[in-house]
C-alpha cells in the first residue's frame, strides 16, 4: 500500500495553482493528486478568502447554530447562492459540511445547533483501538473528504483520535499508526490478506462517497426544479 503524503499549505497552493492559472481543469488536478474535486474547490475558496493562511489545517471543531444552518441550506435550495458561495458567505469550513446539512434537511431531519451542550460524547471521549482499526478509520476519513464527524459516528471514537490518526497516516503511512507503548508488538502486524481487505474497504468507502455526491447533486436539482414557480 502506497503512503499518502500530508499536503502543507505551500503544497496545497502549488496544487490549486495548476487550476487557478488555467493549466489544468479541477477534475484533472483532482485525479492527478488522488483528491476529490470538492477538496480542490474548497482549497481554492479558502485561498481566495484568506490566502495561504486559509490552507492551514484546523485543529479545532467548528460549531454552528441551527439558524445559521437553516439559512445556509435554504440559500442553496432556493437557488439564492451556489454551494461554494454559501460556504463562503456563511463562513463554513467546507462545502461538504453544507452538503451534509442539505441532505439532512431534505430528508426531514431537524438541524440542531452543534454547541458545547450537544456535542456527542464520542467527540471528546475516545476508546481503545487495534492497529487495523486505526488504519481503516484513517483510510475511511480520507476517502470521505476528511469528514471527521462521519468517521466519529461510524466508529465511535473521538475527534482528537481521528484527527491524529489521519495526520499520521498522511505524513508517514500506516506504520505511523502502530502503538509503541507496550513491549508486545505481535498485534501490530498485518498479513497480506488483512492489507487487501483494508484496501477493498478504502475503495468501497471512496466509491460510496462519490455515489452519494452524485445522488446529492441529482436530488438538489430535482428539489430546485420543483420549487420553481410554474408559468
Amino acid at each position: 500500500m502506497s503512503k499518502r503524503s500530508k499536503y502543507s499549505p505551500k503544497e496545497k497552493y502549488q496544487i490549486i495553482s495548476e487550476v487557478m492559472d488555467g493549466r489544468h481543469s479541477v477534475n484533472t488536478v483532482a485525479k492527478k493528486y488522488a483528491l476529490s474535486w470538492t477538496t480542490i474547490n474548497d482549497w481554492i475558496r479558502k485561498y481566495n478568502d484568506e490566502g495561504v493562511e486559509g490552507l492551514k489545517e484546523s485543529t479545532t471543531w467548528k460549531r454552528y447554530d441551527s439558524e445559521l444552518k437553516r439559512k445556509a441550506v435554504l440559500a442553496v435550495i432556493n437557488e439564492e447562492m451556489s454551494l461554494s458561495r454559501a460556504t463562503v458567505f456563511f463562513q463554513l469550513s467546507s462545502t461538504s459540511v453544507l452538503r451534509k446539512w442539505i441532505s439532512r434537511y431534505t430528508s426531514g431531519e431537524t438541524l440542531k445547533s452543534t454547541s458545547k451542550g450537544s456535542v456527542p460524547k464520542t467527540m471528546t471521549k475516545g476508546r481503545k483501538t487495534t492497529y487495523q482499526e486505526r488504519i481503516e478509520i484513517a483510510q475511511y476519513t480520507i476517502a470521505n473528504d476528511l469528514n471527521y464527524a462521519q468517521a466519529i459516528e461510524k466508529y465511535e471514537v473521538s475527534y482528537q483520535q481521528v484527527y491524529s490518526w489521519v495526520k499520521k497516516y498522511q505524513q508517514h503511512g500506516e506504520e505511523a499508526l502502530k502503538d509503541n507503548r507496550g513491549r508486545n508488538k505481535s498485534s501490530e502486524f498485518l498479513t497480506e490478506e488483512e492489507r487487501l481487505k483494508l484496501r477493498v474497504k478504502e475503495l468501497e468507502a471512496r466509491n460510496k462517497h462519490l455515489e452519494m455526491e452524485n445522488d446529492f447533486a441529482k436530488k438538489l436539482q430535482e428539489i430546485q426544479r420543483r420549487s420553481r414557480p410554474s408559468h
